[in-house]
């Protein structure tokens, strides 16, 4: 039985009118991408994209050469990041928007919510060691804009193509901590659902499996010391807030037990201080072999896995590079995590592949020049073991 594949997918390879604002005339993606520079022997920088080159996603064409491709490797669906900050403003919700009044690529689709702010260090390199300045910041009004957010949405609810868990649409929400009234939310959206006909939910809520902190009743957070042996009291705080599934990232977990917790802890401290230091290189394959969590088999938690990391285009070196990556070793990852969630039931074998094409973090699968079509093709042949 195959695993469920599903995509996160960066909506953000087109100009808009704020980010010419923030950032210059035609910014996009690509702006960061194309300037990176390597930083070391062997760092693989800038990333050139092969079959769909610098595309434009206002184009239908690139949308649908993108869905073929995924189609191709046995990917289920993508999962957009959708973005809402309250009382009606959205960003970038262009292309999701014409992949539903159009109808087309034919291909399943589900949407994340990201809702974070945007600040100065959201998508330029050179601010990451500036003075944060929020550019767009996430509020939550309230059970009305809940319902204009819910409204504004109904449209893609209802297309055929949207994913379904157990016969409920798949919405994903990135930040399940900051959002103070996420319940309430929830609670208001499943009640809209049934007056408009609609299977309901299925709410799944991201989180790291490796915490600092601890959230107490209140929902204030507490420090405590990362804990790489469980991460059940985790899953089980986004599970108490009303979520139906959690979606796991190791990405903390397997770089803490890399390199040691304190050296880990330590880099923190100094970036929030403004610290500038000389960013880890972690050999991927050591890295992602500690990616998954004892939990990650339960049924409702579902695990993420990551084909390459280097945010260096964005945000210099201070979050680490992935180095000695290559498809065969992202097959393997992706091995792991299918061999997790073997055991669940159909509809749980749920694998969140982040991300489609987030080049500006260098984790992606699309074709570059360097291996082609490699980390596509490692997904399709897991695909295809796996239906054997």
């Amino acid at each position: 039985m195959k695993p469920r594949l599903i995509a996160l997918y960066l909506p953000q390879y087109h100009p808009t009118p704020e980010n010419d604002e923030w950032w210059g005339p035609g910014f996009t993606e690509w702006t960061n991408v194309v300037r990176a520079k390597p930083l070391f022997r062997g760092h693989e920088q800038p990333r050139i994209p092969a079959d769909l080159g610098f595309y434009d996603l206002r184009l239908p064409e690139v949308r649908e050469q993108q869905a073929e491709l995924a189609r191709q490797a046995g990917i289920e669906g993508f999962c957009y990041y959708h973005y809402w900050f309250g009382h009606g403003r959205q960003l970038l919700e262009r292309p999701f928007n014409e992949v539903v009044a159009s109808g087309k690529p034919d291909y399943p689709f589900c949407l994340c919510w990201a809702n974070h702010t945007w600040s100065n260090k959201t998508w330029k390199r050179e601010s990451a060691f500036r003075e944060n300045s929020v550019l767009m910041e996430q509020t939550y009004p309230g059970k009305a804009d809940d319902v204009e957010h819910f409204n504004a949405l109904l449209p893609a609810f209802r297309d055929k193509r949207y994913m379904t868990i157990d016969g409920r649409l798949i919405f994903v929400i990135y930040n399940p901590y900051d959002f103070r009234n996420v319940t309430e939310f929830m609670a208001t959206w499943r009640e809209l659902a049934l007056q408009h006909g609609l299977p309901g939910f299925f709410f799944v809520g991201m989180t790291s499996s490796t915490q600092t902190f601890r959230v107490d009743s209140e929902g204030k957070r507490h420090s405590v010391m990362p804990n790489l042996e469980s991460s059940a009291d985790i899953f089980n705080y986004i599970l108490s807030l009303g979520f139906d599934a959690v979606n796991s990232f190791g990405k903390r977990r397997g770089e803490m037990m890399y390199e040691g917790r304190v050296r880990n802890l330590s880099k923190v401290v100094m970036r929030r201080m403004g610290i500038p230091f000389v960013g880890v290189r972690y050999d991927y394959e050591r890295t992602v072999r500690n990616y998954f969590a004892p939990e990650d088999r339960w049924e409702n938690v579902y695990p993420t896995v990551l084909p390459q990391w280097d945010r260096t285009p964005r945000v210099a070196d201070a979050d680490g590079v992935y180095v000695n990556v290559t498809p065969e070793k992202f097959e393997r990852h992706l091995r792991q995590a299918a061999g997790l969630v073997s055991d669940k039931s159909e509809e749980h074998q749920v694998i969140f592949i982040k991300s489609w094409n987030e080049w500006g973090e260098g984790n992606y699968l699309e074709p570059d020049l360097k291996f082609g079509h490699g980390f596509l093709d490692a997904v399709r042949r897991v695909v295809v073991r796996s239906e054997k």
